[in-house]
């Protein structure tokens, strides 16, 4: 839905749609205006705002944990983009969450790979690693290793029939 978020309001104001007016497309309406701003606070004040809607149903509440995390992997993203070291307390204070929200998406960003970076928790820190050309050393021996073993299977194979 990030990058999707206008076409609800087409789809929530055509004529098959309007039936289906009422407070649960005014919630995804809502979802949708902030995902389109990009606002992880306007989108959780329409958490709050509707949450027998969106919270209490288990299904709409993963698709907007996912959505929720995405935006905000983006936003942090987006923040930290023209520093080689930010610290975390900069981060928190301009998306306007707690440090230690912060510091956990961050060192989940750097563990999936998202993010090349460390965390320094001591200094409160991040440094950020300049990206690197994956090293294709690496996959080139394993493909090596991989045909040597096809060899000495057929090798083996043969053997086996000689004796």
């Amino acid at each position: 839905m990030l990058g999707e978020s206008g076409d609800v309001v087409s789809l929530t104001m055509g004529r098959l749609a309007l039936k289906y007016a009422g407070i649960d497309v005014d919630a995804m309406k809502t979802i949708a205006a902030a995902s389109s701003k990009r606002s992880l606070a306007d989108f959780q004040e329409a958490l709050k705002k509707y949450k027998p809607q969106l919270i209490e149903d288990p299904i709409i509440r993963a698709h907007l944990d996912a959505l929720y995390d995405t935006m905000l992997e983006k936003n942090l993203c987006r923040i930290i983009e023209p520093y080689s070291k930010v610290q975390l307390q900069h981060v928190a204070g301009v998306i306007e969450l707690p440090l230690h929200t912060v510091e956990k998406k961050m060192s989940q960003m750097i563990l999936d790979k998202k993010l090349s970076g460390i965390l320094d928790q001591g200094q409160g820190i991040l440094i950020i690693f300049e990206a690197s050309d994956s090293d294709k050393t690496y996959e080139a021996a394993l493909e090596t290793i991989h045909c040597l073993e096809k060899v000495v299977d057929s090798i083996y194979q043969k053997a086996k029939k000689l004796s």
